[in-house]
C-alpha cells in the first residue's frame, strides 16, 4: 500500500539533479524508519482535584476576620479565619502561668532532692504537678490555636460558609477548596476497552490540540463496575505533581494506550511547510534532492513523526529544509544562467 502511495505522491518543482557528492554531504539527512509505537485511542476527559475538602470549625466563636474569598488562591498554612479569641486566650495565659511556676518549683525541688535534703515523695508530688500544668497548658494552647483555621493545603477557595459577625459552632462547615497540586482526569471509556485498559495501564493527557505536548499519567484507577445506561467504566488518570497548565473544570483529550504498531517515522525537524501542503526534501541515490509531498500522521514527544504516505522505509531526508531550500535556489539560477 505505501509503494502505491509513493508512486502517486506529488513532487512539487524539479528535482535538483546532480548534486556533488561534497554537495550531499554537506546536508545533514536521516532515514525513515519503521519503529513499535504504542498505538493509541484518544478519548474526551475532564481534569478534577483529587483532593477537595471542606474546612469546619472546631471550636464555638464569633467571627472577627475573614482574610481569603471565593476564587482566592492559599498557599498551605495560610490563615482563613479568625474567631474572637478572649476566653481562649485567658485560659492559655492562666494555664501556662500555672505550667511555669511547676516547672520551676519542679527544678528547685530537683535540685534540692539531688542534696538529699528533701524526701522522694516531694519530688513526685512536684513532677506530678509538673506534668498536669503541661497537659493543660498544651490544651489551652490548642483551643486557642482552633481560633485560628489555617488551609490544610495549597489550592482555591471555592466556596465561603460564613460571614464576618456570625457565630459558629463546632463542626460548621466554615469554606470548601480543591488543591491545585494534585490532578486527575476523569474519563469514560466504552466497555471493549477496559480490558486492555486494565492490563496496559498507560495512558497520557494532550495538553494540546495537536498532541505535540503531553503528559504521562501517574496511575490509573478503573471503576470496578460499569454505568447501568452508558454502559461505560469511568477512568481516574492521576497526573504527576506539577504546574501542567490545565486546572479543574476543564476538558482535555486523554490517549489510552491499546495496542503496538510499526510505524514510519522521520525526525520533526526534516518537515517543511509550504503554505497547507506539508512535506520534505528526499536525498536520492544519485545525489539528488527532491521535495516531495507527505501526509503525516502523529507526532510524538521525542521529537519523531509519522509518516503516513509519500515516503519508504530507507529513503533519506534532509534535517535542515532551509539550507536545502537555498541549495534549490542555487540550482535554479545555475541552471538559468
Amino acid at each position: 500500500m505505501r509503494a502505491a502511495l509513493h508512486t502517486t505522491a506529488l513532487v512539487w518543482g524539479m528535482a535538483i539533479t546532480g548534486l556533488s557528492s561534497a554537495l550531499a554531504a554537506e546536508l545533514e539527512s536521516a532515514t525513515a524508519s519503521l519503529q513499535t509505537r504504542p498505538l493509541e485511542r484518544v478519548l474526551d476527559g475532564r481534569i478534577e482535584a483529587v483532593h477537595e475538602a471542606t474546612v469546619s470549625a472546631q471550636t464555638s466563636g464569633r467571627v472577627v476576620e475573614i482574610h481569603y474569598d471565593v476564587d482566592d488562591y492559599v498557599e498551605k498554612d495560610a490563615l482563613l479565619l479568625q474567631f474572637r479569641d478572649k476566653d481562649q486566650r485567658a485560659r492559655y495565659n492562666a494555664a501556662k502561668a500555672n505550667y511555669d511556676e511547676a516547672r520551676a518549683e519542679f527544678e528547685r525541688v530537683k535540685d534540692i532532692y539531688e542534696k538529699q535534703l528533701v524526701a522522694k515523695s516531694v519530688l513526685d508530688k512536684a513532677e506530678a504537678r509538673l506534668k498536669s500544668t503541661k497537659a493543660a497548658f498544651e490544651q489551652a494552647s490548642e483551643e486557642l490555636e482552633h481560633t485560628r483555621v489555617r488551609a490544610p493545603y495549597s489550592g482555591i477557595v471555592v466556596k465561603r460558609h460564613v460571614e464576618v459577625g456570625e457565630l459558629a459552632s463546632v463542626g460548621q462547615p466554615l469554606f470548601t477548596g480543591i488543591s491545585l497540586e494534585l490532578l486527575r482526569a476523569s474519563v469514560d471509556i466504552p466497555q471493549e476497552m477496559v480490558r486492555v485498559v486494565r492490563q496496559r495501564q498507560a495512558a497520557r493527557v494532550l495538553l494540546d490540540r495537536n498532541g505535540q505536548s503531553s503528559v504521562d499519567a501517574e496511575s490509573l484507577r478503573i471503576s470496578p463496575y460499569a454505568d447501568t445506561r452508558s454502559h461505560t467504566f469511568n477512568v481516574r488518570v492521576r497526573l504527576p505533581e506539577g504546574d501542567h497548565g490545565i486546572y479543574p473544570g476543564m476538558f482535555v483529550k486523554v490517549a489510552f494506550v491499546v495496542d503496538e504498531a510499526r510505524r514510519l517515522l522521520i525526525p520533526r525537524q526534516a518537515v517543511v511547510h509550504r503554505s497547507e501542503v506539508t512535506g520534505a526534501y528526499v536525498l536520492d541515490e544519485q545525489g539528488g534532492l527532491h521535495l516531495r509531498q507527505l501526509r503525516i500522521g502523529e507526532q510524538f514527544d521525542d521529537g519523531m513523526v509519522e509518516v503516513l504516505a509519500g515516503l519508504e522505509e530507507g529513503e533519506q531526508v534532509a534535517l535542515d529544509p532551509i539550507r536545502a531550500t537555498a541549495y534549490y535556489k542555487e540550482q535554479q539560477a545555475g541552471e538559468r544562467q
